[in-house]
């Protein structure tokens, strides 16, 4: 028998609840996941949790009755803490997703990552030392916000893992980037709304693109673009310089699509035209309008995020790389919500975290898109102005291992 001690972990989530983040990622902790092709319980044990709602439906305390060694505690630092006065894990699970919190006149849901990452790393100060952090999804709605919380894990030298489920989850075929490839212009075609569901089209882009020949860059400007006559404008521009994108990676991208809506009762397997995707887009029962960003990175590439539900309902993505007759594509696969199994890779990644102390990929990846997020949606919200966005000068190398569920 193995005399290695198992990571005792703590939770500070938001809600959990069916569907939420909280129970997709604690649930997979306490009750095993499918992976490589067997269930796997991970070796690591929940033993506390704050919450931070408790709405109608919520299961927080259902599951605290079926795995009595998690405790739920009334604030951050007791969960922490155990009750006591010091830090008494060895990892913390941060999920701010869902739950009802205020909405800014640009859109932004105000979920609290930063302020409960300050209640964490207070814990970490007064106790001496720190343990590793995960963040689901982009680290704050706020840019200075995000940046201090990766400047304080640098300080206090832990490990910060964040980011979506996206970069992670399997791909159809499953491919990446060539590393060190060439790469001169990409595309995210998508579904959902602003800052929800960008930051997934983004940050699935961003793991493609970062194995790019030298790393990456940096971004230098962006501009963004909702509404259907913005959108069908620059589907009819031609090209990236022109206003829109190419419209090769385009159709790749639709032709990637499992999801693609169908143009012609009984048949999905045409590609629609131009009109015929003005039409789905303007069909009343769409929740979100179309939103377009369009992004240049410092050396050179141009990228382009399309979320346009009414005309596909998944993630694909596309690029042109140099000396390369055809593009490169592959659809970000996600299972029907009942399953979500996009969350396993998500939860393993945590794992590694917590087992090695040390992040898989790197956080320089979702703080760029961090940043792309609130960048594009003040773009929004000055009504489409170009944005220069110096402060994206972010440098870094991927991981060589490529970070998406290919088991």
């Amino acid at each position: 028998m193995s005399n290695v001690k198992r990571p005792r972990i703590a939770a500070v989530v938001t809600e959990v609840r069916r569907y939420s983040h909280a129970q997709h990622i604690l649930d997979r902790f306490l009750f095993g996941y499918s992976w490589d092709g067997h269930h796997h319980v991970p070796d690591i044990e929940l033993v506390s949790l704050y919450a931070d709602q408790h709405p109608d439906g919520e299961l927080s305390r259902d599951r605290a009755k079926m795995f009595p060694q998690m405790k739920i505690y009334p604030t951050i630092s007791e969960a922490l803490c155990q009750g006591g006065q010091r830090l008494d894990v060895d990892g913390v699970l941060l999920i701010g997703e869902h739950g009802k919190y205020p909405t800014n006149p640009k859109g932004q849901r105000l979920y609290p990552r930063y302020e409960f990452f300050q209640q964490i790393v207070d814990v970490f100060r007064k106790s001496g030392r720190s343990v590793p952090v995960f963040n689901d999804k982009h680290l704050s709605w706020n840019w200075d916000w995000a940046k201090e919380m990766v400047e304080t894990a640098r300080e206090l030298d832990f490990p910060l893992l964040a980011g979506s489920s996206l970069p992670v989850t399997r791909r159809v075929p499953q491919i990446d980037m060539p590393l060190g490839a060439k790469v001169e212009e990409a595309i995210c075609v998508a579904v959902g709304g602003v800052d929800g569901y960008d930051i997934h089209a983004l940050e699935a882009m961003q793991s493609m693109v970062e194995r790019r020949h030298g790393g990456e860059t940096g971004v230098e400007w962006i501009e963004a673009a909702t509404g259907v006559d913005a959108v069908v404008k620059a589907l009819k521009a031609g090209s990236f310089d022109q206003g829109g994108w190419d419209p090769a990676l385009f159709r790749a991208c639709l032709c990637r699509s499992h999801r693609l809506v169908p143009t012609r009762e009984g048949f999905n397997h045409t590609l629609p035209t131009d009109r015929q995707i003005e039409d789905l887009m303007r069909e009343p029962e769409n929740r979100n309008r179309p939103v377009l960003y369009r992004y240049q990175h410092s050396d050179g590439l141009r990228m382009t995020m399309l979320l346009i539900e009414g005309v596909v309902h998944d993630f694909t993505f596309a690029a042109r790389l140099t000396d390369h007759p055809k593009p490169l594509s592959v659809q970000m696969f996600l299972p029907p919500r009942e399953v979500c199994n996009f969350f396993n890779p998500l939860t393993h990644a945590t794992e590694e975290l917590f087992h090695d102390r040390r992040a898989p990929y790197p956080i320089e990846r979702t703080l760029l898109t961090t940043g792309l997020t609130a960048a594009g949606v003040e773009s929004l919200y000055r009504k489409g102005a170009r944005l220069k966005t110096p402060h994206l000068d972010i440098h870094y190398r991927p991981t060589r291992r490529s970070t998406f569920w290919s088991n």
